[in-house]
């Protein structure tokens, strides 16, 4: 799937834009200033591959925590800054990797040129992100409105030759989020950040999210990807890849092919479904695990699946690359599939 090409920028050491890679982004729900726990998460993010991580700065000791933080994490750190430009200040002489500045509540003109200035010493860049829900006030809540919000920073700092810029156009209605961000597409060269703000709790937002932001990357728009879900952090990384591997713009991530169940299944499938989800959470190989309920469909529908099984009475065949190489007892389903997979 080809990507629109946009003007790439670094983000510690991590290139956004100008190449068909959708960056994997998402955001911690700690206290910044809680240093352990923040990184703890940070951590188990990057274990399920999350490639940039985001924290909220609500006060100066949120921004001077971000050093602590960075000394013990591998990725690129962002501070999410509202309301107070000092904070953006402090966070970049923390050594943070990017800001995200909210136009919507951050209009000192002359704090903004401060920070751009602060950046552009440091080579951070800059993400300007627009809310549908927070747009200034002179704005009514239209895509246009938000396209017109974002020209209004922007033209600041192309002003003060700064170009390390991306953008986000965030909504928690999907339709609207499609709009803007296909307006975006055509009217600005920097990359675009993609997410359905306040999509809700797991189910709900990977519907909305999949529905917009599959749209969008299916047409070539969006350049790292951030979803947006009630929960742990990690499950936002999970919906990501799997959205991504969807639209086959990354092909470092495995998938899983398993079918509904049906009365004619004799052992016990969905307990092992379940199980190597988790497991392929930790694998990045592009590899196609198939696990089928019975010996009657099965082996066809796994032909295209690199390892498979397909299920009889107490046991299952071992599928490889449509092929059925052995029977193998159910409580051996599991840790065969993971030794295969090693071998891959």
């Amino acid at each position: 799937m080809k990507r629109t090409m946009t003007r790439p920028i670094n983000v510690g050491g991590i290139q956004i834009g100008g190449q068909n890679k959708v960056i994997i982004q998402s955001m911690t729900n700690t206290k910044t200033k809680d240093v352990d726990a923040t990184v703890k998460q940070i951590l188990d993010l990057e274990k399920v591959g999350c490639e940039i991580i985001r924290v909220a700065v609500l006060d100066n000791e949120d921004a001077k925590a971000v050093a602590d933080i960075k000394k013990q994490i591998h990725i690129p750190l962002v501070c999410d800054i509202h309301f107070n430009g000092d904070f953006a200040i402090q966070s970049i002489k923390s050594g943070c990797d990017k800001v995200r500045l909210n136009p919507g509540n951050l209009e000192d003109e002359s704090k903004i040129k401060e920070i751009v200035n602060l950046c552009k010493e440091k080579h951070i860049p800059i993400r300007i992100g627009i809310n549908a829900g927070s747009l200034n006030k002179k704005y009514t809540r239209t895509p246009e409105n938000m396209i017109k919000s974002a020209w209004d920073h922007v033209r600041i700092l192309e002003a003060l030759d700064f170009h390390d810029i991306a953008l986000s156009f965030k909504s928690s209605d999907p339709e609207e989020c499609i709009e803007a961000y296909e307006l975006a597409s055509k009217e600005f060269p920097y990359p675009l950040h993609l997410g359905v703000t306040e999509a809700g709790g797991l189910l709900n937002s990977a519907i909305k999210s999949s529905f917009a932001l599959g749209q969008l990357l299916r047409e070539g728009i969006g350049d790292t990807i951030r979803i947006s879900i009630s929960d742990d952090p990690i499950e936002e990384v999970k919906v990501a890849k799997k959205l991504l591997r969807a639209c086959k713009l990354r092909d470092d991530i495995p998938n899983l092919v398993s079918c509904p169940t049906c009365g004619r299944i004799q052992y016990n499938m969905l307990p092992i479904v379940k199980q190597m989800e988790d497991y392929l959470e930790t694998v990045n190989k592009n590899v196609t695990v198939a696990i089928m309920g019975c010996a009657v469909n099965g082996p066809g529908e796994a032909k295209d699946a690199d390892l498979g099984v397909a299920g009889g009475k107490d046991s299952a065949v071992l599928i490889k690359k449509g092929e059925i190489v052995r029977t193998i007892p159910q409580d051996k389903i599991l840790e065969t599939l993971k030794q295969e997979i090693e071998e891959f």
